[in-house]
């Protein structure tokens, strides 16, 4: 083996830490963790979940991106309107954990929970005999589109984040298994598993309202972010209309799904510049629903270029935030 190769094995005494101590016993406390919660009912479990999020998110070290993120988004609204929202969606955020041991009822015996709109569109895609691509974000409790997926009663394969602990990656996909279609985790290899699926006229399902380091410089909110070009990419290589379902949280665990119209991006010929606006019109969609309710989207993600340096200059100007003042100016390399 060559010392290049032996360098590429190495792990540093944090990473056996991690291996040996840390994931194992995150899993053990968490296997529990997930039983009692699933022994209760789960409008309790939602409203313990709403209520740790809201006395406890806030006060974290990363509720300074989402403030910096939503000051940067609403430049009119104050410090107090701000940690409004913030609150507001670490409630929906805590409520979504704490519903994840009650998944698999939620998207099967309990579909009552869940109001549906546009489910004509959702048969239009089902019925059009090509492959398709539902995509959404993290909205309400982002879990739930599943839903639809038994509705329609098709295999639709998700591709999702794997676990950041492997050993608990085996509970996440068993809580989202009761719906037809495999889980994909993104990879190197997740892109040639979408195409083998299209090509056999099959449907997939992504989120795609997070940041990536090596997408496509897209405007959202007026501000270029990094955008994932994979669900574009696919749409326009194989002509196959794309969905967009958005998840909204009503009262406590009740749900939402509205299934927009099926979209065909134009094909100009000109590859780039199709990618580039089938891209624009995606995180329009994703604007126009942030608009209309705020607090419904996870604020957290360093969605920006300029997310993790705003929140450190956010959070060291935390005595003014807390004052109910927004800091004088920005840094230029926040501008």
């Amino acid at each position: 083996m060559s010392a290049h190769a032996a360098v590429k094995i190495e792990r540093s005494p944090k990473s056996w830490f991690k291996i040996c101590v840390s994931y194992p016993l995150q899993l053990v406390l968490l296997i529990p963790f997930c039983a009692l919660f699933r022994l209760l009912p789960l409008n309790a479990a939602s409203a313990i979940g709403g209520f740790l999020g809201r006395h406890i998110g806030p006060r974290v070290r990363e509720s300074w991106a989402a403030r910096y993120n939503l000051m940067r988004v609403y430049p009119e609204k104050s410090p107090q309107e701000i940690d409004k929202i913030v609150a507001d969606m670490w409630d929906n955020v805590g409520r979504t954990f704490l519903e994840y041991p009650h998944l698999r009822d939620i998207v099967t015996k309990k579909q009552h929970l869940t109001e549906v709109i546009g489910m004509e569109h959702a048969l239009e895609m089902k019925n059009d005999g090509k492959a398709g691509i539902l995509f959404s974000g993290h909205f309400g409790n982002w879990e739930t589109s599943s839903v639809i997926i038994n509705m329609l009663d098709i295999p639709v394969h998700r591709v999702y984040r794997y676990a950041n602990n492997p050993l608990a990656e085996w509970l996440f996909r068993y809580f989202r298994s009761k719906s037809k279609g495999e889980l994909i985790p993104k990879s190197l290899a997740s892109m040639r598993i979408m195409v083998e699926k299209i090509k056999k006229k099959e449907h997939l399902g992504l989120i795609i309202d997070q940041k990536m380091n090596k997408g496509d410089s897209v405007p959202f909110f007026n501000r270029n972010a990094m955008t994932t070009p994979a669900l574009a990419h696919l749409a326009l290589k194989y002509g196959i209309p794309v969905m967009p379902v958005r998840i909204q949280r009503l009262k406590g665990a009740r749900y939402r799904l509205t299934c927009e119209p099926l979209i065909y991006f134009e094909s100009t010929g000109d590859k780039q510049a199709d990618i580039y606006n089938a891209l624009c019109r995606m995180n329009q969609i994703f604007e126009r629903w942030i608009r209309d309710d705020p607090a419904q989207w996870l604020w957290l993600h360093k969605r920006w270029p300029d997310s993790k340096a705003g929140e450190k200059w956010l959070y060291a100007h935390r005595k003014e935030w807390k004052a109910g003042k927004i800091p004088a100016s920005l840094p230029d390399e926040l501008m």
